[in-house]
């Protein structure tokens, strides 16, 4: 299979994204392995996708399809155990489900699903492949001809120089007790958000909702795109043409263009979690 840009679906105004309607692609070759994609929203501003393994399946690269990109990235297992390595300087990582990996441009990265289960992970992507760091900045790059899984040279001090081994980590795993806390809203509509990363291209957290609430209307200064991962959601967007009020399931996601005003609701009596990027700037 050739190299060929993945899909770009685009949207000019808030938009549900039902997971039975993303746009599915299928990527890869013999040598770097096939990966199979639900792309939920590509912009000029942000990508958004979910990528699937077999048990067993991995994806490294090669001269076609090169893993190495000019983005920020966040992977988070939604299911499936994720084994996520830089096969140029021999980093293994080990990510389960609720935890992610973080890196930065110029990171070679392979993937392997260690389980017995199919591996599901949840992509953000910034700058996105429309502003040229996807493939066609990943064929420009030279190729790695020899990859490692191992750190050699961390053999014999550790965890005694563990600090200074992981201080040289490109690759960040990012768990719960990593999260900078946020308590965001007026009284009485305060809500819990966890951010994993946030960097000057992209944001990436968590929104928690309680039973019965409610945020506050809110502004962001770049694209949001967000996908349910337990609980119904509801999202208001009041200055939309037609129809502003919708209904999520997990596995759906939500788009929200820079500067459009929104707000979450769990109208149920249990609780909502939703994961959600922005890009390139959180604050209005």
């Amino acid at each position: 299979m050739a190299y060929k840009p993945s899909p770009r679906p685009t949207f000019s105004e808030p938009t549900h994204l039902r997971y039975d309607a993303v746009t599915r692609y299928l990527w890869g070759d013999p040598i770097a392995g096939t990966v199979a994609d639900w792309i939920y929203v590509s912009t000029d501003k942000i990508h958004q996708l979910v990528y699937g393994l077999a048990p067993g399946g991995a994806f490294r690269h090669s001269d076609e399809f090169r893993t190495i990109f000019a983005a920020d990235l966040v992977y988070y297992v939604l299911s499936g155990t994720m084994v996520i390595a830089n096969p140029a300087t021999g980093e293994v990582h080990r990510v389960q489900p609720g935890e992610a990996a973080f890196f930065r441009r110029d990171t070679w990265h392979h993937a392997f699903n260690y389980s017995r289960e199919p591996l599901r992970v949840l992509e953000f992507f910034a700058p996105p492949p429309s502003q040229g760091t996807s493939g066609a900045y990943a064929r420009k790059q030279p190729l790695l001809t020899e990859s490692k899984y191992g750190q050699d040279q961390a053999l014999g001090r550790w965890p005694m120089d563990r600090a200074a081994i992981e201080r040289d980590f490109t690759i960040r795993v990012v768990r719960e007790h990593d999260h900078l806390w946020r308590y965001e809203g007026d009284n009485p509509q305060e809500v819990l958000v966890g951010l994993l990363v946030s960097t000057e291209h992209l944001t990436v957290g968590k929104i928690y909702l309680q039973p019965g609430q409610h945020t506050d209307l809110q502004i962001h200064g770049g694209d949001e795109s967000l996908y349910l991962l337990e609980g119904t959601l509801h999202m208001h967007c009041p200055e939309k043409e037609g129809q502003q009020w919708f209904e999520l399931r997990p596995q759906d996601g939500f788009y929200i263009p820079a500067g459009a005003p929104h707000a979450y609701y769990n109208m149920t009596d249990q609780p909502v979690t939703v994961v959600f990027g922005v890009a390139p700037t959180y604050l209005p």
